[in-house]
């Protein structure tokens, strides 16, 4: 009877499936087909497009996405000679940031320097070898050690973070502290880089505050507005490492009200309330003493030596919030300004697509600026 049943029933069920499935595919095909045929907004985005590409900005594919802005030419021939196995215009670049007690260029440099040295010292072996006591040699092996070990580690959360992984970025980071100390004994009188990347050793390692407190003594004894000396510390009073959401708060308002016009370090407040930020609406970026943090920023960038090689870094983040709290215009201009280079760790490192992001944020101020 059961089976009986079922052989009436079966084909009306299927036909009454397939109707229904018929219908929802023309609703949605509809749906589709009117967005595609709205004319309005057709014509609305292709007036952004042109606009866009009027004032010369990149397409989400043309946009590099490994560096916040381009090398100085000095920095790229270095970098391209350490890469063919010649060191000896890196030492050049780094003594003359010596010379010229420009420490936070020497800082940058260094860091791009170990970087490539992470992957393959050769070329600094080669160095090492012909200058055995080198104050940048030492600099770029210890500062190459740290992300050599940060490598090891990965970027996953230490839950999909293997035992294995977990061993080699210790064993690597302890030898960075040894190689820290080496090299803080051969630097020039009054360099804070030794330091810097030391913190990164304490926040690996989980050193207690105390050490923390230490190393910083140590830089800013030596350069008390060091831009990339904040950052690393910011991260390290950051909750998601060594700290509180309170501590890191009260590092970035101490920050920039110690520092000079000029300095960046204005963007500290701000950095420290992206990083605790877990809202989903935009309501907490447009409070009266978020517009007066966002506008000492900008008056920070206006003071800063377009030379400075952080002033990119800040304005991404610049970009980021005046376009949360929809300054249309003052949000393109730094979007303008940094346009072709989206490789800045914040904001858009933590972002799945940094090109599409950065380019849908600039084209809807652009869309909805001044020249709208």
């Amino acid at each position: 009877m059961v089976i009986i049943l079922w052989v009436v029933l079966a084909p009306l069920v299927l036909g009454v499936l397939a109707l229904g499935l018929y219908f929802l595919k023309a609703i949605v095909q509809g749906t589709i087909e009117g967005l595609r045929s709205d004319p309005e907004a057709e014509a609305a985005a292709e007036e952004v497009a042109a606009r866009v590409a009027a004032l010369g900005l990149r397409p989400p594919a043309r946009q590099n996405t490994e560096l916040p802005a381009p090398h100085e030419p000095a920095l790229t021939v270095a970098l391209a000679a350490a890469k063919a196995g010649d060191w000896q215009p890196a030492a050049t670049l780094l003594d003359g940031t010596a010379a010229q007690r420009d420490w936070e260029r020497r800082s940058h440099f260094c860091e791009q320097l170990a970087d490539l040295a992470a992957e393959d010292d050769a070329w600094l072996l080669s160095w090492e070898a012909a200058r055995p006591d080198d104050p940048a040699a030492a600099l770029v092996r210890a500062r190459s050690t740290v992300l050599l070990a940060w490598k090891i580690r990965g970027a996953k959360r230490a839950s999909s973070t293997t035992h294995e992984q977990f061993e080699g970025f210790r064993r690597t980071l302890l030898r960075a502290r040894d190689e820290h100390t080496r090299a803080a004994a051969l630097a020039p009188e009054g360099d804070p880089v030794p330091y810097v990347a030391e913190i990164w050793t304490a926040l690996g390692l989980g050193h207690p505050h105390e050490e923390m407190h230490r190393i910083w003594k140590e830089i800013t004894s030596r350069a008390p507005h060091h831009y990339e000396a904040h950052f690393s510390a910011m991260q390290f009073w950051c909750a998601k490492w060594r700290g509180s959401e309170a501590l890191a708060r009260a590092f970035g308002v101490r920050a920039a009200a110690e520092a000079p016009a000029g300095s960046l370090l204005s963007v500290f407040p701000l950095i420290a309330h992206f990083e605790h930020d877990d809202s989903d609406s935009a309501d907490v970026d447009r409070t009266p003493e978020m517009f007066a943090t966002v506008d000492a920023i900008l008056a920070d960038v206006a003071a800063a030596d377009p030379g400075h090689p952080r002033l990119a870094e800040v304005r991404h983040l610049l970009a980021y919030y005046l376009y949360l709290q929809e300054r249309w215009d003052e949000a393109l201009e730094q979007f303008r300004l940094v346009d072709g280079h989206v490789g800045a760790f914040l904001p858009w490192r933590y972002r799945g697509n940094a090109a599409e992001e950065f380019c849908r944020m600039r084209d809807e101020c652009v869309a909805n600026g001044s020249g709208a």
